[in-house]
Parts: structure tokens; sequence; C-alpha cells
């Protein structure tokens, strides 16, 4: 697993956008960039920019995939037939710690990641620990017997602050989540606007 070397708690700041739609972000106290020159006013963006921009949104939400791990998805989205933008988002939401997410396991993405390289994730019945893993349709995904009672679990299941989309069918109960179909861009319940046609102009380039 790859190792996030930037504080997650800034990439709100720095984006100026509360990403994950949390209560607690920081961006809620302090509306502006981190640093000594945050508050500076903020120049108008090139297309370039706004194209970089919108690339850092996607790949900050999922938990600050690296550039070549995103590169890899971006190459695969445009491979298939279809919308580009479509298939990326498509991919994404795919990941085995992303329908974790979805599916409130646990409270955050980046808890996601690691819940499933620890191990406590089993896909079909089987431990899966690679968080880029990729779901299929159908596929059961549940909570390993000894982990249904961790605290992260037990809280995030009560979380009100997001709903579980209807492309993922989960049963608290049991800790199981089936992932139903793969969702198009305006299935995903995203807090915020997601440009992934921006990231496919970037790549196209």
């Amino acid at each position: 697993m790859s190792k996030r070397h930037s504080q997650k708690h800034k990439i709100d700041r720095r984006l100026g956008e509360n990403i994950w739609g949390r209560p607690k972000s920081p961006l809620n106290a302090r509306a502006y960039g981190p640093g000594q020159h945050g508050q500076r006013r903020k120049s108008k963006l090139s297309d370039f920019g706004i194209q970089l921009r919108a690339k850092q949104k996607l790949k900050g939400y999922y938990g600050s995939i690296t550039e070549k791990a995103f590169k890899r998805v971006y190459a695969e989205a445009a491979r298939r037939r279809g919308d580009t933008g479509e298939n990326l988002i498509g991919i994404l939401e795919s990941r085995l710690d992303a329908i974790v997410y979805r599916a409130k396991f646990v409270p955050t993405v980046f808890a996601a990641r690691q819940f499933v390289n620890h191990g406590h994730v089993q896909v079909n019945g089987k431990r899966v620990n690679i968080p880029s893993y990729n779901v299929q349709p159908g596929d059961v995904i549940s909570i390993r017997e000894r982990s249904k009672q961790l605290t992260i679990v037990l809280e995030a299941v009560q979380l009100a602050e997001r709903d579980v989309p209807d492309y993922v069918d989960v049963d608290h109960s049991k800790m199981t989540a089936t992932f139903v179909r793969v969702p198009a861009l305006g299935d995903v319940p995203y807090p915020v606007q997601m440009e992934p046609n921006l990231v496919v102009e970037f790549y196209s380039r």
C-alpha cells in the first residue's frame, strides 16, 4: 500500500471545497488555503489550472490516490467502450475501499483503505486486503466476524451525515454489502461537483 505523505486535513482547504461533506472539515472554520499565504487573493485559473484542479479533487476524494495509480485508472477508462469520463467514475466506484466507504462500514475513505489493508474485509467469503481490488456487480462484501464489533465500524453505521447509494445493497445487521451495479456519474452522491470530463481533457493534452 502506498503511503500518503500530504495531510488529509489540508486537502479540503487547498482545493477550497469540502469534498467529503464532513461537518468537521477544517474548511468550515478556515475557508482559505493552508499555510502562510493561504489568505492571499486567488488568481484566475487557466484552462490547464482548472483541469488540474478537477483531477486533484477527484484523486483526493478517493483517498489521495497516487498519480501513477490514477493514470492506470484513466488508461483503463480510455480503453473501454463508451464515455471515458463515465468509465473513470465507474472504475473508481468499483474499488473495494470505495464500496466499504459507501456501505458505511467506516467513516472516511482513508479509513476504508486502511480497513481493507488490515484484512478486515472479505469478498465472496475470501479475505481481500487490496484497497484497489476491482469489485464486480453481484459480489458480496462482508466484514470478517472478529472485526464486526470494532468501534470504528459500530460508529460508522450510525453516521447520519451520508446515506448508502442505491447501487450498494447493505445489510448492517449482518455487516454485508452487495455491489448491485456500476454507477454512472449522476448516481454517485458526491458532496461537491466532480468534473471527470475535465480530467479527460487534462490527460488528453
